[in-house]
């Protein structure tokens, strides 16, 4: 009473008749969920990508040629891509700083005339104005590509993992993510340009070495290189990457993102490449910038979008020092608050994220885009309105030994002396209408010009909305606000030492490992996240302190919650899987968690069987197999087709069957009670006698061929289930790409000819609809004769990866994440295959279910 629906094979899904009752394990299994559960189940409509090499006869002759050019084509698409990453960065940069000095120049003028007139709910009228229009901007860009909300750190990390996203990589994403993060900035919204950066930079990666546009179709040259899911999957690491390096101007730690964060599979070769990519991107981004921004071309004075400045002592202080042993002990407690205000902020987000996926996002479009408005507004009213009331009038600090005159200089010409007199400027004004990045460095390095009752505020205030904007319809990145935040925390941490305890220490040093203890404990990096803080601030001394406080950060958050990209990656539901797996999953073996249910082509099928095949089923892959007979002679007989199969038999095992009972018990946990059944009547089943093969058993008890038997007609749901596992010797992996790309091409031979005449493809014409290949729905039937013949054997994968059925699911984990497969065929020790096992069937919800059931069958 099951009927299997339509789904990939690595996605398999199945649906019970009404009145069927299934427990929440098998429903875990199935990918299912009550809908009073809050659960969030892996989405099994996430595709994978097909990241192993398919070494067929075409790959096989072209591979020789392409090896002696890939070098040089990988280095000059590495050029290409951290030049556009570039292009994008000076973009964003430039036009968000012309934005914002734009809109900062006329409200401070008008915040300065209106303080004497009376007249400030006209500057709040203005400031309102500039910043919904700029927002609204930001979120109709998202409606019309709405992979381009947030920072794009989840879909890409997910992306590396081996998940395909629809249109996470594409040039309207990256057309919509570019210019919505700068009017998203200016808008006043308390986002980053940092996130959607990482993002703009791994689109660049993914499209610029296909020479081709999918938006613009016209856009295409003849270039067959990196056409394949592998190469795209390492151009988007460069391109992440290059997007760190740029952001930050941190090319090692853009290198150690992509590696920590992203990519399953890593190699020496790829190491370089993405290094290679990311300096260039860091030195080339310092050279156009240094140019435009100080007419320097060539002095390489700003290294990345986010600058921390220098951190060093006066000049004659000789008290003065950036950190000292004791200042450890407070570095570690700092990491502890940061961790748990970094899980309390997870822990809102995320209750935020659900409320919008059930009351905002099934709605009307138009509805995001109000609630993108409705955040802008609060958002400047609360600015507004704490700085004017809750600001705090101090006195410009007068040049001093320790105090230089160029650094008072600056000091002038950020503060803000709204609603304050002469000589004085308005300490809460100063952090909330400047940029962002202008705040976190005057945390850094302005001594003693925020009290502490202003930082406490401003970190509260910053706080909760950062929370609330981080996942509404714009792009948004998160390390510039909780940096900006963190920052204010360890400023706090610095004017409460110095005041009350008298301490002599450096506050920026405070506030810089309060930035770090806050981002740690939001997002859980450790290793990248530390090099990209001491390239920022060029200060190699501050690597213990900062490793110290991200580490203590991660184990603190960990115990109550996952980081925020986590977070956001099982609230989309997707089967992110991890760097391994639980210790007691080894309990469990291939064949308790493989999928036995296979659709399966012969290496010389109809079209026929093929076209039905395709049209009603949409697994992605088929195990190419021969089925093992005893009397096979018979059925060669006046058969072309079958004689043609049996070449690709190997020679015949008598007793199969006890390896059909091992077989068949590993079904005893599966949820149908069909299969059960089937389980326990084979039990019985006396062994079968020497020199009797189980498949004559079958027939005997049958009387009659199976509906396969000639292979001109398609798999039946309708089969028995001595039908579905009978013997099957495995001989390779084929593609559904591969396959209509076959069929659209007439690659096909008739029956009275021999396979020799069949057309062959070469691998540039395989390739050549990549990533979009034609669906065997579009195929005109009319066109094609059914009873040709097609020889998939030079086309398909003969040498994929596969495990035994004993092996444990610990190694089975390890070899399908690192080697970034797809699908891993289960074959035993005589060649045919019993299973097959995709990504689904190792992620953390069904491994954990497969368990229980593993306990309750003992």
């Amino acid at each position: 009473n099951m009927a299997c629906c339509g789904s990939c094979l690595c996605c398999q899904c199945c649906c019970c008749t009404e009145g069927e009752t299934r427990t929440p394990e098998e429903l875990t299994i199935l990918g299912e969920t009550r809908e009073d559960e809050d659960e969030i189940l892996p989405r099994k409509d996430y595709e994978s990508l097909d990241y192993d090499r398919c070494i067929n006869e075409p790959y096989v002759e072209v591979l020789e040629g392409l090896d002696r050019k890939v070098k040089y084509q990988i280095t000059v698409c590495s050029i290409y891509v951290c030049s556009n990453c570039i292009l994008i960065g000076v973009f964003v940069d430039f036009f968000v700083r012309l934005f914002t000095q734009l809109k900062f120049r006329l409200v401070g003028k008008s915040v300065e005339e209106c303080s004497e007139n009376g007249c400030l709910a006209l500057s709040l009228l203005e400031l309102l104005s500039f910043n919904m229009a700029f927002v609204f901007i930001a979120s109709v860009l998202v409606l019309i590509e709405p992979v381009a909300a947030g920072s794009g750190i989840p879909e890409i990390k997910s992306y590396l993992n081996g998940v395909k996203i629809p249109g996470i990589v594409r040039l309207r994403t990256f057309i919509c993510k570019a210019i919505g993060v700068l009017f998203a900035v200016a808008g006043g919204l308390f986002v980053g340009k940092e996130g959607p950066m990482i993002h703009s930079g791994a689109i660049i990666g993914a499209g610029l070495p296909q020479f081709q546009s999918i938006t613009f179709k016209k856009i295409r040259f003849h270039f067959p290189y990196f056409r394949s899911d592998r190469d795209k999957r390492d151009f988007v690491s460069a391109g992440a990457a290059a997007g760190v390096a740029a952001a930050f101007g941190a090319p090692i730690g853009g290198t150690l993102f992509s590696l920590e964060e992203g990519s399953s599979f890593w190699n020496q070769a790829l190491t370089w490449k993405v290094l290679f990519c990311s300096m260039s991107a860091t030195f080339t981004l310092n050279f156009f910038r240094s140019g435009i921004n100080y007419n320097k071309w060539g002095s390489f004075q700003l290294p990345g979008l986010l600058n921390f400045g220098e951190f060093k002592c006066p000049d004659g202080d000789k008290n003065c020092h950036l950190w000292t042993a004791v200042d450890l002990a407070f570095f570690v407690l700092m990491g502890v608050v940061g961790g748990l205000l970094g899980a309390m902020f997870n822990c809102i987000n995320k209750r935020l994220a659900k409320y919008r996926m059930r009351n905002v996002h099934p709605k009307a479009k138009f509805i995001r885009v109000l609630e993108s408005l409705l955040v802008c507004m609060l958002t400047t009213v609360v600015v507004f309105m704490a700085s004017m009331t809750l600001g705090e009038c101090r006195d410009l600090a007068p040049p001093t030994a320790n105090n230089t005159t160029a650094i008072v200089s600056d000091v002038n010409s950020t503060i803000r002396q709204f609603f304050c007199s002469n000589r004085t400027y308005n300490d809460m004004a100063t952090l909330f209408f400047n940029p962002q990045e202008t705040a976190i460095h005057q945390l850094f390095h302005q001594d003693a010009t925020f009290s502490p009752v202003t930082l406490l505020l401003f970190f509260v205030l910053y706080f909760l909305l950062s929370c609330w904007t981080y996942g509404v319809s714009v792009p948004s990145g998160l390390f510039v606000p909780s940096l900006l935040c963190g920052a204010s925390l360890g400023r706090l941490v610095a004017n409460i030492l110095k005041m009350n305890l008298g301490m002599h220490i450096y506050s920026g040093t405070f506030a810089l490992i309060g930035a770090a203890a806050f981002l740690g404990g939001v997002v859980r990096m450790t290793i990248s996240l530390t090099v990209i803080l001491i390239e920022s601030t060029n200060e190699i001394t501050y690597g213990l302190p900062i490793m110290i406080t991200l580490m203590v950060a991660k184990w603190t958050g960990d115990f109550f919650n996952k980081g925020i990209y986590d977070i956001h990656i099982h609230l989309k539901g997707v089967p992110l899987l991890e760097w391994e797996t639980e210790v007691e999953m080894d309990k469990l073996t291939a064949s308790d968690i493989m999928e036995p249910n296979l659709t399966y082509v012969y290496p010389h099928t109809r079209i026929q069987s093929l076209v039905s095949i395709l049209r009603t089923t949409v697994y992605h892959a088929f195990p190419v197999v021969t089925e093992n007979r005893e009397y096979e002679k018979e059925f060669m007989k006046g058969n072309i087709l079958v004689s043609n199969n049996i070449r690709f038999k190997k020679t015949s095992v008598l007793t199969r069957a006890g390896e059909q009972r091992r077989r068949c018990q590993s079904m005893k946990s599966y949820p149908s009670s069909e299969l059960r059944n089937v389980c326990d009547e084979q039990v019985g089943v006396e062994p079968a006698e020497e020199g009797q093969d189980i498949l004559q058993q079958m027939l005997e008890r049958r009387h009659m061929p199976y509906p396969n038997l000639y292979p001109d007609q398609s798999p039946s749901e309708e089969w028995s289930m001595e039908e579905r596992f009978r013997p099957l010797t495995f001989h390779g992996l084929i593609l559904r790409s591969q396959l209509v790309n076959l069929l659209i091409r007439g690659v096909c031979y008739a029956e009275n000819q021999s396979s020799a005449s069949q057309p062959r493809l070469s691998y540039a014409e395989m390739t050549e609809d990549y990533p979009r290949f034609p669906d065997i729905h579009d195929l005109d039937l009319a066109l094609l004769n059914p009873r040709m013949i097609v020889d998939v054997t030079a086309y398909m994968n003969p040498s994929p990866y596969t495990v035994s059925p004993n092996t444990h699911v610990s190694q089975v984990f390890n070899l399908f994440r690192t080697m970034g497969l797809r699908h891993l065929p289960v074959v035993n020790a005589v060649g045919e295959i019993v299973g097959i096992i995709t990504r689904h069937n190792l992620t953390h919800e069904f491994l954990m279910a497969k368990l229980r059931q593993h306990y309750i069958t003992i």
